[in-house]
């Protein structure tokens, strides 16, 4: 992952601008973050185990069972004001993309107490927060993100991951069914996945305002790596379990397509059209 990125001339006390909540460390205790993360429950959790005082993140679409915006009703559990950015005026994946042009479509309990509202500009909500000095999330109990084997017939494994940064060097060559959205974190190309797989799947967080959520799929095809998203409003996004159980193919690139994938098949359908190819 990239470091935090801040704009230009926001002082040390200022939001953290990131484009990912895995991003904050140890310095985020008792900040304000805007965070390009989808707003499922595990980015609110990782949110809250770093200490953040209020939180923005991305609404993803919002989608299937409102997965989108969770952690947004998860924080106010908890008591932490807590907004999310609407899909169609921000590109999920980047935090600066979001303090320029992000307009809220989901808030708290919490955080309409200190007048946020839907609507508000990003930067007026971080503001708000801001002047409120909230004291930092209560560390939450454990909440470990998920890592499961579906398939291991043949000399390729099916491994579904909550997280695409839970994708290591020992995946290279192999089939990944993320959770994750289908975003590039800030436009870098890099970003998209650390491991050359055969092929990933991502949750396209309803794709959204400059196709944001289907980004990594040009990116991945300049790899050779196939490519597929499922709808946002088909499987759970921040669940792969749901991406293999309940998702539908939304988007592919040219290398899925040339495999045998088509938009319209279950995850299931697509994987095996995969790797009937090999």
């Amino acid at each position: 992952m990239g470091g935090q990125s801040m704009p230009e001339g926001m002082s040390g006390a200022g939001p953290l601008v990131l484009d990912s909540v895995t991003q904050l460390d140890g310095a985020a205790r008792g900040r304000v973050a805007c965070c390009a993360s989808h707003g499922g429950i595990y980015a609110a959790w990782y949110a809250a185990r770093k200490g953040v005082g209020g939180l923005v993140l991305h609404d993803a679409g919002i989608g299937r069972e409102r997965a989108g915006v969770g952690g947004i009703f998860w924080l106010e559990s908890r008591f932490v004001p807590a907004a999310a950015v609407a899909h169609e005026t921000a590109r999920i994946g980047d935090g600066a993309d979001m303090l320029a042009r992000g307009r809220l479509s989901t808030v708290n309990a919490p955080a309409a107490a200190l007048g946020l509202a839907e609507g508000m500009p990003v930067a007026e909500a971080l503001d708000r927060l801001l002047a409120a000095r909230l004291p930092p999330a209560e560390a939450p109990g454990q909440l470990e993100e998920a890592r499961r084997l579906i398939s291991a017939d043949g000399p390729v494994r099916v491994i579904a991951l909550d997280s695409n940064g839970l994708v290591g060097p020992e995946d290279a060559g192999q089939v990944v069914v993320t959770g994750s959205h289908g975003g590039l974190l800030g436009g870098r190309a890099a970003s998209a996945v650390k491991a050359d797989v055969l092929c990933a799947i991502y949750n396209d967080a309803a794709i959204g305002i400059d196709q944001a959520g289907v980004s990594r799929l040009p990116a991945l095809a300049a790899r050779g790596i196939a490519a597929a998203t499922v709808s946002a409003f088909s499987a759970r996004i921040g669940d792969a379990t749901s991406s293999w159980e309940d998702g539908y193919i939304s988007a592919l690139n040219a290398p899925a397509e040339a495999r045998g994938g088509c938009i319209g098949l279950s995850t299931r359908d697509f994987v095996a059209k995969i790797l009937e190819s090999l």
